[in-house]
């Protein structure tokens, strides 16, 4: 059985995981909507509304954009939860396979936008209906790769939830920081935290370093992070698991 110390070398883990992969969807969605179109590809509370407002015959956005990426989304999700129970059944290493497959769909987003626009800012990428699903689908891909996984608190593709727990906790405790926190409570406000400054720091790197390269060019450096990321988790046993077993989660 486990001892103390390898539960929190895992729990570590486990955070620092889904704290690159929180930074790389706020980078996912800058990069969707500053470069393709005003749509988010992670968000889809975002989608829902630009979806609503064009309904309603307000704004600039059209109807397909968001209708689209909350279809593939969707899809994504399903099918993931499918083939990675079935997976996970068979002690398969079902979270690589869930990162492996929303990296090569994001590959291949990023390769028709340059197919399509060369290595041009992608504004023109736009009205690219078939990117835009690609990367929906693979941002539902990767929430039911994470749902299965669940650490609490870590979502990865949203940050309200995890920003109201982190204020409650706070008002609740105001004084744990000076005066101690148990482990556990320092594991939740480092989640909280990790979730909620991970997708505006991804924001923030997704505009200033992956916007100006072009979505085909930034869509290409996310899945090369995504692939280095799953082959990571691959190739470290997790503390208490035998070298050569399947990892079945960060």
């Amino acid at each position: 059985m486990p001892d103390a110390s390898e539960a929190l070398a895992t729990d570590a883990r486990q955070v620092a995981v889904m704290t690159v992969l929180t930074l790389l969807a706020g980078a996912v969605d800058a990069v969707s909507f500053l470069t393709m179109g005003d749509v988010f590809c992670s968000l889809v509370t975002g989608n829902v509304l630009f979806l609503s407002f064009a309904l309603a015959g307000e704004g600039a956005v059209p109807v397909a954009r968001p209708a689209i990426a909350i279809g593939a989304f969707l899809a994504g999700a399903a099918s993931a939860a499918v083939v990675l129970k079935w997976l996970a059944e068979r002690g398969r290493a079902w979270f690589q396979a869930g990162l492996v497959s929303e990296a090569v769909l994001l590959v291949g987003a990023g390769a028709l936008t340059l197919w399509q626009h060369g290595t041009e800012a992608a504004a023109d990428a736009g009205s690219d209906h078939g990117v835009v699903a690609l990367v929906a689908l693979a941002m539902g891909v990767r929430t039911s790769t994470v749902l299965r996984v669940h650490v609490p608190g870590m979502p990865t593709l949203l940050s309200q939830i995890a920003i109201t727990e982190l204020i409650n906790d706070v008002l609740k405790r105001p004084r744990a920081a000076l005066l101690g926190m148990s482990p556990r409570q320092r594991l939740a406000r480092t989640r909280w935290t990790a979730t909620a400054g991970g997708i505006f720091v991804g924001g923030v790197l997704g505009t200033l370093l992956l916007v100006p390269l072009g979505t085909g060019r930034a869509l290409l450096v996310i899945a090369a992070v995504v692939l280095l990321l799953a082959a990571a988790t691959l190739a470290v046993p997790r503390p208490g698991e035998a070298t050569g077993q399947d990892l079945k989660g960060p």
